[in-house]
């Protein structure tokens, strides 16, 4: 017979046991971080990220086709955090979209490829040809001060609209003489003696600047110390990745399907970084000043908001 006063105590603590395992269940439970990143080498950095993750903390990478799409998933929050171009984020901020700059993710990785046999050896020798270029792209608004560096405009071009992965096809069938590509679709141009290098579009006011690592600007107030976890683990990668290339060319293959031919090109045209200072800032706003005049954007952003570089500063201080 069981007794009144055993079964209390033994339901107490059942009871207990039950609570106490749910409570251990909860605390197993890791806070999730959802990363958007592109399919391109620029944004191979967050695919590094589990090996610097740090206990508690798991890191979801969703993957985007445009920087557009990128930067919308960070401002609906779809996302967290995202790596997406500088024009994308100005073309936001300059919107009044709540977008905020936090760090760097990736300068070069572009290249101006013209077909292998082509007559085209220099940006003077565009005129008058096709060149395939993505409408709103950082690429674009490199390559048309190229053009005006060398006394054109996009007058004396004619620009065809035409995806970044599209391009080294395009090039390929003839549809175009020329395109402003991004990593890894250059590598795979000239790694399969398709097309050759012009050059690279680094030599304007804008430096190398290419992608950047954005956040809503609600996280930055009510989840600073996520922010913290975050961009930690982003330099780490970032380090880690620049220090060993051909990790970064193994993870480029595995992740985005390349041939490593093509990938051991691209590798070298692409500097992963987490650092965002005066010199990046004012690259951004000599950016903007051009989409400006270019009728990108209506009017500036509120560089005030679109940049917060507090976050990154503290964690160069800590390197």
């Amino acid at each position: 017979m069981i007794r009144r006063r055993d079964f209390i105590i033994g339901t107490g603590a059942a009871a207990a046991a039950s609570v106490t395992g749910a409570g251990i269940v909860r605390a197993q439970q890791p806070i999730v971080i959802k990363m958007g990143a592109l399919k391109l080498i620029h944004s191979i950095a967050p695919h590094f990220y589990e090996q610097f993750t740090p206990a508690g903390y798991k890191v979801e990478v969703i993957p985007f086709e445009s920087p557009t799409e990128g930067k919308n998933a960070v401002v609906t929050k779809s996302v967290d955090f995202g790596m997406f171009g500088i024009a994308a984020a100005t073309l936001g901020a300059a919107a009044g979209e709540p977008v905020t700059v936090i760090a760097g993710a990736c300068n070069r990785g572009m290249a101006v490829i013209a077909g292998k046999d082509s007559p085209i050896a220099s940006i003077k020798d565009l005129r008058g040809k096709k060149v395939a270029i993505w409408p709103g792209s950082t690429q674009e608004v490199f390559i048309l001060e190229r053009l005006r560096m060398e006394g054109m405009s996009i007058k004396d071009i004619t620009p065809i609209r035409v995806s970044f992965s599209e391009m080294h096809l395009a090039l390929a069938r003839g549809d175009v003489d020329a395109y402003v590509g991004a990593e890894p679709g250059p590598g795979v141009s000239i790694s399969q003696g398709i097309g050759r290098l012009v050059e690279y579009p680094y030599g304007t006011s804008m430096g190398s600047l290419n992608m950047v690592f954005g956040a809503h600007r609600d996280t930055l107030t009510e989840k600073p110390e996520l922010v913290k976890v975050i961009l930690d683990i982003h330099r780490k990668a970032v380090e880690f990745a620049m220090k060993n290339p051909k990790d970064m060319a193994a993870m480029a293959v595995a992740k985005l399907g390349q041939k490593p031919a093509a990938i051991e090109i691209s590798v070298p045209n692409v500097e992963l970084t987490w650092k965002f200072g005066p010199t990046e800032i004012q690259q951004s706003k000599t950016y903007a000043q051009y989409m400006l005049e270019l009728k990108q954007i209506r009017q500036l952003p509120d560089f005030a908001t679109f940049f917060n570089t507090t976050f990154v500063d503290d964690l160069a201080k800590q390197a």
